[in-house]
């Protein structure tokens, strides 16, 4: 089975993680933090970055976990119903910067989903991005705070993040979408 390219490896996705946690240390220093994942890797990602962020600072941040699948504007239209994860935001929002972590980003449909979920939780005093691969084709006016990496890609690739905790593994690769696959997700 062809997994595609990696560009990012084990070490490469740990850098990045640590390089995102000393940003959003040094972006808000004066404001109290929480990070709340979108299932299921960019929830495995925030936790990740708490650990990242409890060693630099010396507190733990709190942590949720959103599912977002009927929040997103396409769930009536998609093929196969989504797949429904309990979301966990047991904090109080409003007294917080919420960094939202998600594994790529993309056309930024999935960020303005969660933004939405986050919302019927409460109201935090701001709302930031960080995101490990950001691959540009954006629909929507949606920018990261943070990013691991880059990832110039076309519309006919797709961008697999793998984590340890659900893959075995841990890395970022790239692959050429099938034709059938594309007649499919168009």
């Amino acid at each position: 089975m062809n997994e595609g390219k990696v560009v990012l490896g084990e070490d490469e996705m740990r850098r990045a993680l640590v390089r995102i946690a000393h940003e959003i240390a040094e972006r808000n220093m004066l404001t109290a933090v929480g990070l709340v994942g979108i299932h299921r890797r960019g929830a495995i990602l925030a936790e990740r970055l708490r650990k990242q962020l409890s060693d630099l600072l010396g507190v733990q941040a709190p942590l949720g976990d959103l599912d977002i699948g009927f929040y997103r504007d396409d769930v009536s239209s998609r093929l196969q119903a989504p797949v429904v994860h309990a979301s966990h935001i047991d904090f109080d929002l409003s007294r917080l910067t919420v960094v939202i972590v998600d594994d790529v980003l993309y056309t930024g449909r999935t960020v303005r989903a969660a933004i939405d979920a986050l919302f019927d939780y409460g109201r935090p005093e701001r709302v930031q991005l960080a995101v490990l691969a950001d691959r540009g084709h954006r629909e929507l006016p949606i920018r990261p705070d943070y990013v691991g990496k880059n990832l110039p890609t076309s519309r006919d690739e797709h961008v697999s993040v793998r984590v340890k905790e659900l893959d075995g593994v841990d890395e970022v690769a790239i692959k050429l979408l099938s034709r059938d696959r594309k007649s499919v997700s168009a």
